[in-house]
């Protein structure tokens, strides 16, 4: 059975006229996997720990399965939380660990016996439950912390980025464990993380937050393709999206300071240009542009090229496929398809809508 929904009506948190969450609503669909994403400081964990009832909201409402819990204590609102420091005690065993909570809430012995050995078998952690935190590695600590919220039986789990003390590799294990785990629990699943690989590989839902704001609410697919404002792309992408001041020549947008190609109908609005580093290509037909490369970093299944275009101080990425050899102020010529442009507005930073591109580059 799938957990239930999550929503968010309104809410915002101040402590003085510091304001970490304003006005912010998200639906969060039920046994769905919501991810809040975002640099420092933009509000994901105080929100995370407002649906828990860790804090009190200053307005709004939080209403999970249709009942308002914004008053309730963090007990009495069927949530699990799993945070990012493990907190296992160092004098309990495994299996002790797992089962404090219940524990302390006098569950009778039969049935933490039952939601132990159940969580223990899903994490496949059997082995461990007679050792000591310090017996274990980071990733089994990590499952313990699992197992605690597992044991729970809450139908929401709440993640403050989980994985952020554990290395390269067994972070993308973990990933796809916490997403198995979810699916097959039918948990809904609220987790926060700064990390953009995280959030596009795991979530059904990507949250992207700025200042306690909302930028967008979208499935990974939607943010990446179709960002809803110009932090939003720019945000998202390894390398990030390369933006880049437009201005009205004849009647088109080109990139500010240069003598063309025109990239864009003609706008009133002040606009932004957006062009992903991997849409960029010596090979592509369409609009080009001249980059004087000042660094290449070879990264095996591609080449990231970094530079200015020529006689701007634009910066531009270009992501090139395999080895892509080249040397600081060497100029290179990189096409782009019209479509691959995106438009933002220059000072509200909202996406723009033209109509397709079909103007020739200009010479």
């Amino acid at each position: 059975m799938a957990g239930p929904e999550l929503r968010i009506d309104e809410l915002s948190k101040a402590w003085g006229s510091m304001r970490a969450l304003d006005s912010l609503s998200i639906a969060m669909p039920a046994g769905g996997f919501t991810v809040l994403l975002g640099g420092s400081g933009c509000g994901k964990t105080t929100c995370l720990r407002v649906i828990a009832g860790l804090d009190q909201p200053t307005e709004g409402r939080i209403l999970i399965g249709g009942r308002d819990v914004t008053a309730l204590p963090p007990a009495a609102r069927g949530v699990a939380m799993v945070f990012q420091s493990y907190a296992l005690f160092p004098h309990l065993n495994v299996a002790e660990n797992i089962l404090f909570g219940l524990k302390a809430r006098g569950v009778s012995r039969a049935e933490r016996d039952r939601r132990l050995s159940h969580a223990a078998q899903l994490l496949g952690i059997r082995a461990l439950l007679a050792r000591k935190p310090s017996q274990i590695s980071g990733g089994q600590q990590q499952r313990v912390a699992l197992g605690r919220a597992i044991v729970a039986e809450a139908p929401v789990c709440l993640m403050d980025e989980p994985l952020s003390n554990l290395d390269a590799q067994l972070r993308a294990e973990m990933r796809r464990e916490i997403v198995a785990l979810q699916r097959r629990l039918g948990l809904t699943m609220v987790y926060v993380t700064h990390d953009q690989t995280e959030a596009m590989s795991m979530a059904d839902q990507v949250v992207v937050l700025r200042s306690g704001k909302l930028e967008q609410a979208a499935p990974p697919v939607e943010i990446y393709e179709r960002p809803a404002t110009h932090y939003v792309a720019g945000f998202i992408g390894s390398p990030p999206m390369n933006l880049l001041p437009l201005e009205a020549r004849g009647g088109g947008m080109i990139i500010a300071g240069t003598d063309g190609p025109v990239v864009a109908p003609r706008t009133d609005a002040p606009a932004i240009a957006g062009i992903r580093p991997e849409a960029l290509s010596p090979a592509a037909m369409g609009p080009s542009l001249s980059l004087s490369v000042e660094h290449s970093e070879f990264l095996g299944a591609d080449t990231v090229l970094t530079g200015r275009i020529a006689a701007t101080p634009h910066k531009v990425q270009a992501r090139l496929p395999g080895r892509h050899p080249a040397a600081p102020g060497e100029t290179l010529r990189l096409g782009f398809l019209p479509e691959a442009v995106h438009l933002f507005h220059g000072d509200t930073g909202t996406r723009l809508e033209p109509a397709a591109v079909r103007v020739p580059a200009l010479v």
